[in-house]
């Protein structure tokens, strides 16, 4: 203990003060030590923190002292599930004694057990309020609001056993919500928080049975069930008790839910307009419920604006299919979706009333977008069947055109069923989107909606109404003509450039059906993207390229040309490529026109492959167009790949010729190296011969090193070590390390395969033990080594360890 902390007591106990001050003094001291003692703990953690891992804090080792035990359980806990248990268990004896006990007593006896026990259970409350035992008195009340239930059972089985169960239940959840509300709203009572609750749990149940007893079918039971969904909706925006506004709220949503549904299914299983209205009225009380609960909820806390929102949007989804509903009872099929669509738009028209709160008009808002994406969802596989339908003619080509335009695109899939209708969704949700959306946020978005939409109504109408094949193409194309223009002078440009792209390429598939069609189109689609590259070259250029091959390959076909022959045209394609990169410098397009030129080239390729003389020619002529794009100082690095193409021609052409000497085709490769090598190394002196000259030499002395081993003759092992011969003295003459030893290690090889037979002779006079003996002094040779460097290490362990 410190000086300063036992002096005052000293001082204290000295003159033996009273045991109150004697109390208040130890009191201190106590604190002092607590905070004294916690400031310690805080510093020796940071320590055994800053020392972690070096030390460790040591540990007791003996044993630990017992853990006082933590409760589990609060004793506020224990008490209610005590308090419950007991009044679950009353509830559960009164009823044994209800069901069994009952007969064995007469009216009268019956009347005053029940009538007794049931006012001292609803009595007992209210003492219990006033000496503060709270939750024993809800224990208790509880049991009595169970215990009038039991009087009601108890009473339709002895006084009202004739009477059905459904009006009987209706009377008797009517009489116990109010006998319930009643005892909940008495002076003494009012502090309980279970009767009124229950009260309304009790209200959800008369208006159900009596619809049940009057047999009033299934309207009269969706009705009902609406009628106490907006009760509950009533009482939840007008009750202040938290607890029966959350009873309300939550018997608001799931009977409101429960009846919605049930009259969405009436709606749908309507057999006329009579059926289809009156379910309509049941939609409409439903979507008028949530509309008053959004437009009040929404006013009434600023913290409800999400659940006035979700109301909202409910309230508009059920207007809707109400009278969608009515008039799908009305309307053929094919206007059922149309019908929906004109309804869902109509709730637009709530923008415009400054009355409805801002909330509602959101709700009603976002009702309507749902409305119209629901319906484009429906329009969709018309838009797909349109635009990847013509992809079946690429299996097809020039087999005849078709009769109109919907037999064109459904040559391998199948027409949707009632899609006449699909142009008037499309258009007027694209005019909702025009017109309708003035938030400058939105604005941009809706407008390129506007526009794709405007294109899935152009392109789909060929189809929906039928028309000529010619007609067909003839609006398709002048979509792509629109739909590129607006790429180029309107703001939309991406979304424009994307719906022309996928417009052409459904067009060009759509046009393989006839020959004279297919060349009219292509020639169209070449210069229209052609034109376009003037503002728009980094994505129309390529895609004019990619059209140009497209072209070329049909005319190749429609003259009857093999696809070797028809080969040599395309390159047309790479060399137009490379002129025009070379034209447009440093511009965004000349990557991506370059991408397209290596392609068209890679087809040419692949269509010469079958015949080797022209697939020499032809990438021959790609090794030259790929070399012309090299001389640009920024494109130097492509000479490596025009290099690899002369290569792979002069190949080709020996292939053709059925050359099969190795040195035929390593020589064209070897000679260039070698000349690279040479300048290079003659531009810089510090580059090492390897860099220079390895590649080369290597490409031609290894295969025919492999050759020459493989070959019974002698003319080419003899010219192979002449060879190395010469490249090892060239090495030696200038000093080069990698002429020198590859030439060498060649040179030696060639060698050793020319004294192979002699060595194998040689090797089968040899006894047998030879070898193994050979093995043996060899391994011996390597321990005997091994150990004087063992004995060496230790000797000079042994004189750095007299060193002083």
């Amino acid at each position: 203990m410190s000086r300063r902390v036992t002096q005052p007591t000293l001082q204290g106990m000295t003159h033996i003060p009273p045991p109150a001050e004697e109390l208040r003094l130890l009191d201190a001291e106590l604190w002092q030590l607590d905070a004294r003692r916690a400031q310690l703990l805080a510093r020796r953690a940071w320590l055994v923190a800053a020392l972690q891992p070096k030390w460790q804090a040591p540990q007791p080792t003996g044993p630990r002292p017992a853990a006082s035990p933590r409760p589990e359980a609060s004793a506020p806990s224990v008490q209610n599930v005590l308090l419950v248990l007991g009044g679950v268990l009353l509830t559960i004896a009164a009823m044994v004694f209800t069901l069994v006990s009952w007969g064995h007593l007469g009216i009268t006896g019956r009347t005053l057990v029940l009538g007794a026990v049931t006012v001292a259970a609803l009595t007992a409350p209210l003492p219990l309020l006033k000496r503060g035992l709270r939750s024993t008195a809800e224990s208790v009340a509880g049991l009595g609001l169970a215990l009038t239930v039991l009087d009601a059972v108890a009473l339709h089985g002895a006084v009202f056993l004739e009477t059905p169960g459904a009006p009987y239940t209706a009377v008797a959840s009517a009489l116990l919500a109010a006998l319930w509300t009643a005892y909940g709203l008495l002076p003494g009572a009012a502090d309980l928080r279970l009767p009124r609750p229950t009260a309304l749990v009790a209200a959800q149940l008369p208006l159900f049975f009596w619809a049940i007893a009057a047999d009033a079918g299934s309207y009269g039971l969706t009705a009902a069930l609406l009628v106490t969904a907006g009760f509950d909706t009533v009482v939840a925006l007008r009750t202040t008790p938290g607890s029966v506004r959350v009873v309300a709220a939550i018997g608001a949503y799931a009977v409101g839910a429960w009846g919605a549904l049930a009259a969405g299914l009436l709606t749908w299983t309507a057999s006329g307009p009579s059926a289809a209205a009156r379910a309509a009225a049941l939609l409409l009380l439903a979507s008028a419920i949530a509309l008053a609960a959004a437009w009040l909820g929404g006013r009434r806390a600023a913290r409800a604006n999400g659940q006035a929102l979700g109301l909202a949007v409910a309230s508009g989804l059920l207007a809707v299919v109400a009278l969608g509903g009515t008039a799908r009872s009305l309307l053929p099929e094919l206007w059922t979706v149309p019908a929906h669509l004109a309804f869902g738009i109509a709730l637009l028209a709530a923008l415009r009333l400054d009355r409805l709160p801002d909330t509602v008009r959101r709700g009603l808002a976002w009702a309507s977008g749902a409305v119209q994406a629901l319906s484009l969802f429906w329009a969709l596989p018309v838009v797909g069947v349109v635009v990847l339908g013509p992809l079946g003619w690429a299996s097809r080509a020039w087999t005849g055109a078709p009769s109109d335009a919907r037999t064109a695109v459904t040559v391998d899939v199948t027409w949707p069923p009632h899609a006449e209708a699909v142009p008037v969704v499309l258009a007027a949700v694209a005019a909702v989107l025009a017109l309708a959306v003035r938030d400058t946020a939105w604005r941009p978005k809706a407008t390129a909606g506007a526009l794709g939409l405007t294109w899935a109504t152009a392109i789909t109408l060929p189809a929906v109404l039928e028309l000529p094949y010619v007609a067909g193409l003839l609006i398709q194309g002048a979509t792509t003509v629109g739909i590129l223009t607006t790429a180029v002078f309107q703001r939309q440009r991406l979304t424009a450039l994307i719906l022309a792209l996928a417009t052409s390429a459904s067009l060009a598939c759509l046009a393989l059906a006839s020959q004279t069609a297919t060349l009219t189109v292509l020639c169209g689609l070449v210069a229209l993207f052609t034109a376009a590259s003037w503002r728009l070259a980094p994505f129309t250029a390529p895609t004019a390229l990619a059209y140009g091959a497209a072209l070329a390959v049909a005319i190749g076909a429609a003259a009857d040309w093999s696809p070797p022959h028809t080969a040599l045209l395309v390159l047309a394609v790479p060399a137009a490529a490379a002129l025009l990169a070379r034209r447009l410098g440093d511009s965004k397009a000349t990557v991506p026109v370059e991408a397209a030129g290596a392609t068209a080239g890679v087809l040419a390729i692949a269509l010469a492959a079958a015949d080797l003389p022209l697939l020499a020619t032809v990438l021959a002529l790609c090794g030259v167009i790929t070399a012309g794009t090299a001389i640009r100082t920024d494109r130097r690095p492509v000479g490596y790949a025009a290099a690899a193409l002369f290569l792979a021609a002069a190949w080709v052409r020996l292939a053709a010729w059925e050359v099969d000497t190795p040195e035929a085709y390593t020589l064209p490769v070897t000679i260039p190296a070698l000349l690279v090598g040479v300048l290079r190394y003659r531009r810089d002196p510090q580059t090492s011969s390897w860099t220079a000259y390895a590649p080369g030499l290597a490409a031609t002395l290894v295969p025919s090193l492999f050759a020459a081993w493989g070959d019974p003759h002698w003319t080419r092992p003899l010219l192979l070590g002449v060879a190395a011969l010469l490249v090892t003295l060239a090495g030696a003459r200038h000093h080069l390390q990698a002429p020198l030893l590859l030439g060498g290690a060649v040179l030696l090889l060639d060698a050793l395969h020319e004294l192979a037979p002699y060595i194998v002779q040689v090797t089968d006079a040899l006894p047998r033990w030879v070898p193994p003996a050979l093995a043996g002094l060899l391994l011996l040779a390597l321990g005997a080594t091994y150990e004087q460097r063992l004995r060496d290490a230790r000797k000079m362990r042994h004189f750095l360890g007299n060193m002083h």
